[in-house]
């Protein structure tokens, strides 16, 4: 349902809360690295992230990415709609263009109570949250192999 790229940039930022909670700053190597991305890859991503203001980042010494105050609230809603925009959250699971309640698809009840529950767990799911979970163990970022 998600593209790879916000996959990514849900992860880096995940991974990112996890660190700066350590009071460390993880650059794009190390980034890339747990999250399973290429380092070029994970760049362009955290570039995004960054020009759109859902995380800092400072070069040099003691830099690499961060939070500061303003973004602890940050939705999973927030980053998809940086990323990959609202499609997701709108769209056929038929693959119609003018599919509606009006002009159902054969998917459309189906797939719109899963598209709606969806979008619900994008608008109260946090970056924080997610971070939460897995700093008490309750779930894991990266494949475990």
């Amino acid at each position: 349902m998600l593209s790879k790229s916000t996959e990514y940039a849900i992860r880096a930022l995940v991974f990112i809360q996890l660190r700066n909670w350590d009071q460390k700053r993880p650059g794009v190597i190390e980034i890339a690295k747990e999250i399973e991305a290429p380092e070029a890859y994970a760049a362009k991503i955290l570039q995004i992230l960054t020009k759109n203001k859902l995380v800092d980042s400072m070069k040099g010494r003691g830099g690499g990415f961060f939070f500061d105050k303003n973004q602890s609230n940050l939705t999973l809603y927030d980053v998809i709609h940086v990323v990959e925009g609202d499609a997701c959250f709108h769209k056929c699971g038929f693959g119609l263009k003018h599919c509606s309640d009006s002009n159902p698809c054969p998917l459309h009840d189906k797939y719109k109570i899963f598209r709606d529950g969806f979008f619900e767990i994008a608008k109260t799911e946090t970056i924080e949250s997610l971070s939460n979970k897995i700093l008490h163990g309750d779930a894991v970022l990266n494949s475990i192999v």
